[in-house]
């Protein structure tokens, strides 16, 4: 997890500075929201550096083959811009829309333990995929990996964030 920032928030990781983009500063992003664009929609970003995090403001952006660009108050030069590449990319959780009950952003699960209504712990979620027909928990425990459909109701009994549970309908023996 990254470290806090100076105000003490933790700050949620939203993306990834992936090259340089022209000579005039703009760099190429790696959006980790969906859709990818959504991104732009945060105002400031955080930018990690080797001093913390630093606040910064998408000056303009746009598209080229595929990739998002931006150009960042940050970098009005190349070399500016490749100072960039490979840093991550953060807002304050403050900044996230709040969703409604029942769901959750993919950072929330990482870390919950996971364990069936009769107390068997399967280990704690280590990642998350995203299939098409529903996400997947990448759970970790006692050396063994298991990928878990995160299906509420039919799989995912219930989801704890406070006590830091997960509860499952699932039989290691699916894997």
């Amino acid at each position: 997890m990254p470290a806090n920032t100076p105000d003490g928030e933790t700050p949620v990781v939203v993306g990834k500075v992936s090259g340089v983009f022209g000579i005039k500063g703009w760099v190429k992003v790696l959006s980790h929201t969906r859709p990818r664009d959504n991104l732009l929609d945060f105002d400031p970003w955080l930018i990690h550096g080797a001093d913390g995090w630093r606040s910064c403001r998408v000056l303009d952006s746009g598209h080229s083959g595929g990739a998002l660009t931006v150009k960042l108050d940050a970098a009005q030069t190349r070399d500016a811009a490749q100072v960039l590449v490979g840093k991550e990319i953060a807002v304050q959780r403050s900044q996230l829309p709040r969703l409604p009950a029942g769901q959750y952003y993919w950072f929330e699960l990482v870390g919950l333990r996971v364990v069936t209504a009769t107390g068997r712990e399967f280990g704690r979620v280590t990642g998350l995929l995203e299939t098409g027909a529903n996400d997947v928990l990448e759970v970790e425990g006692s050396g063994n990996r298991m990928l878990i459909p995160f299906v509420p109701g039919a799989v995912v009994e219930s989801v704890d964030r406070g006590a830091g549970c997960i509860q499952v309908n699932w039989d290691p023996e699916y894997q």
